[in-house]
């Protein structure tokens, strides 16, 4: 499935840690705080509880989206919707 994965972490250090997380995952970065990728039920699972052992759940956000491929493509991306320097091909095509 398609996950979307965005986050507002108030400690440097924890908003790093989540990223490097959700890079290891195999999520793309498409904006600073906002990821996007493929991930099996497993992998999103574990990922949510790796992400929750680390946030402050009093201060900080984290949204886990999942949609399915054909939901993806009714997506609209309004201006800048990606960071052109973060996406990749890959993010591309998952969208077209």
């Amino acid at each position: 499935m398609i996950i979307w994965l965005m986050y507002d972490i108030e400690k440097d250090k924890i908003r790093n840690r989540i990223a490097k997380l959700c890079k290891q995952a195999g999520l793309y970065r498409v904006q600073f705080s906002v990821f996007l990728g493929t991930l099996n039920n497993n992998e999103k699972d574990t990922l949510h509880l790796q992400i929750e052992e680390l946030i402050n759940e009093e201060k900080d956000s984290v949204y886990i989206f999942p949609m399915s491929k054909n939901e993806l493509k009714q997506t609209v991306l309004l201006g800048q919707a990606f960071d052109k320097k973060l996406v990749t091909d890959k993010v591309k095509q998952l969208f077209f």
